[in-house]
């Protein structure tokens, strides 16, 4: 994908960077959300307003999300899911901004996501079962285990191809639809296209951060 003006590509050529784009925007992703959480917290009030009420509202709608999807024990995994729900809706975002372009339109940040998440999933299975994880990959009967088990890894190991796809393919496309209107009018047909763009990244961001909390959920579940 060949934007026609990146500000950080500008950027990388003058000072000569050896990274890719996209981690440049995921540095500029890190960096909002860092000053996003310093103002937000640096005067804490009881009755919050203002940017503190913004974030109290986000951060209990995902926690809420979490407990419903995950269950009591899935509090402990807050700050996982948090943390992937406002990157990737950041990154989604910025995509929105004349000159810049969104991590998640890069297959390499979203394989980098999808892995945590596949991680995650296992460490919390043998932290909560032990061993005893592997009957997850079972089944319920026991003569058939080997084809059960089969089915089962080629599943799991899907998920990450499938998280990291899906959020590509979405934003990729995004942006390419986005640069074909910009090109061909420059000024007022590209706007439905960028509130489109809007609905697409909490969209993508919600799918994403589900299925992550789904696979965990599963992970904390015992076997049948």
């Amino acid at each position: 994908m060949t934007h026609p003006f990146l500000i950080f590509g500008w950027l990388k050529e003058e000072l000569h960077l050896h990274v890719g784009e996209h981690v440049l925007y995921t540095w500029l992703v890190m960096l909002i959300l860092i000053i996003l959480a310093l103002l937000a917290s640096r005067s804490i009030k009881q009755v919050p307003s203002g940017l503190q009420n913004l974030m109290e509202v986000v951060i209990e709608g995902i926690s809420n999300l979490a407990e419903e999807t995950m269950g009591p024990k899935g509090k402990a995994y807050f700050p996982l899911v948090a943390t992937l729900a406002l990157f990737i809706l950041v990154s989604n975002l910025i995509a929105l901004i004349p000159g810049f372009a969104p991590p998640t339109a890069n297959l390499n940040t979203n394989a980098a996501l999808a892995l945590t998440v596949f991680a995650m999933t296992h460490l919390v299975g043998l932290k909560e079962h032990g061993i005893k994880y592997l009957k997850h990959f079972m089944g319920p009967i026991w003569w058939l285990a080997p084809l059960i088990f089969v089915i089962e890894i080629v599943g799991h190991l899907a998920r990450p191809l499938s998280l990291s796809l899906r959020l590509f393919g979405n934003m990729y496309g995004h942006e390419i639809v986005l640069m074909i209107f910009l090109g061909l009018v420059p000024f007022l047909l590209p706007v439905p296209m960028m509130l489109m763009g809007v609905l697409v990244a909490f969209i993508q961001t919600f799918v994403f951060t589900l299925l992550a909390m789904i696979y965990i959920a599963g992970a904390l579940e015992e076997a049948h």
